[in-house]
């Protein structure tokens, strides 16, 4: 299987998808298993050239013991684009990938084209402690299985859960090993509690598209509104289908991710000024 090795000896997981020329890495959330986007790849590989990563301690790459940080794995994107060849790259981060995405845009901003932060946050509020501090005491506690169920009762709107039962108990009996190592797993959560660049968003100078879902449990859409009010002349688009929208609605995230990324295409002169009209 393709992967890079980091600077640190950490074996990266990537895939190569897509038949397109523009490149465009998609950058997943806290599961951190780039296999998350399949619905979406199969709707943006004909325009696109995908560059799909798992994150380090996720997935199918290495779970080093020790501290993690968003702005880790950040530098694994950057260090994958180095490994591909890729001076520039329109960067697509969903949840934890929201996340990274702003981190490269402030850390990596020549290396960031058009940017798209989907369901994400730039800072931890009340709710977000609570909620995540709950999620990390279950995997403290060695609950897998029940942080498993949390999660999709939180990620996936009852639509979908119902109409994905047995797949979704089937996720739950593998949690266990698929998160394992847990102390690796819960680590990854005391970085979400511990990354915040809210003062920092306006700095931000890559074309911007702020995605969200309406009825999103696990960040609210506000999160959302609040990343988009404060990067200059960021756009928003509001969907629905859960915090997993795009694995639950790809057809709506591929439109709205491909037109943004097209706009790219055209002339400065005739990009003067887009905006992206919020849906819903």
């Amino acid at each position: 299987m393709p992967h890079l090795t980091a600077s640190d000896g950490c074996r990266v997981h990537y895939d190569l998808l897509g038949t397109g020329t523009v490149p465009v890495v998609l950058i997943p959330g806290l599961g951190g298993d780039g296999r998350f986007w399949g619905g979406v790849v199969e709707r943006m590989g004909e325009r696109f050239r995908l560059v799909v990563t798992d994150h380090r301690g996720a997935g199918r790459s290495d779970r080093p013991a020790g501290a993690y940080r968003i702005g880790r794995i950040a530098q694994d994107v950057v260090e994958l684009l180095d490994h591909l060849g890729l001076a520039r790259a329109h960067l697509v981060g969903h949840s934890t990938g929201g996340a990274v995405v702003q981190t490269l845009a402030l850390d990596h901003a020549a290396r960031a084209d058009r940017i798209v932060i989907s369901g994400s946050w730039a800072g931890p509020d009340a709710r977000f402690r609570a909620m995540f501090g709950a999620r990390l005491a279950l995997l403290e506690a060695g609950c897998p299985q029940i942080y498993q169920s949390f999660t999709h009762v939180l990620g996936f709107d009852a639509e979908w859960i119902a109409a994905h039962e047995a797949e979704l108990d089937a996720a739950v009996a593998r949690a266990g090993e698929a998160l394992a190592p847990l102390d690796v797993a819960a680590e990854r959560i005391r970085m979400l509690l511990a990354f915040d660049r809210r003062a920092e968003l306006a700095r931000i100078t890559a074309p911007t598209l702020v995605l969200a879902a309406r009825d999103d449990m696990l960040i609210p859409c506000a999160q959302s509104r609040a990343i988009a009010t404060l990067i200059p002349g960021a756009a928003m688009i509001t969907l629905s289908g859960g915090h997993f929208y795009p694995r639950t609605r790809p057809d709506a995230f591929a439109d709205a991710v491909a037109g943004f990324l097209a706009r790219a295409a055209r002339p400065a002169k005739d990009r003067e000024g887009d905006r992206v009209a919020a849906a819903g």
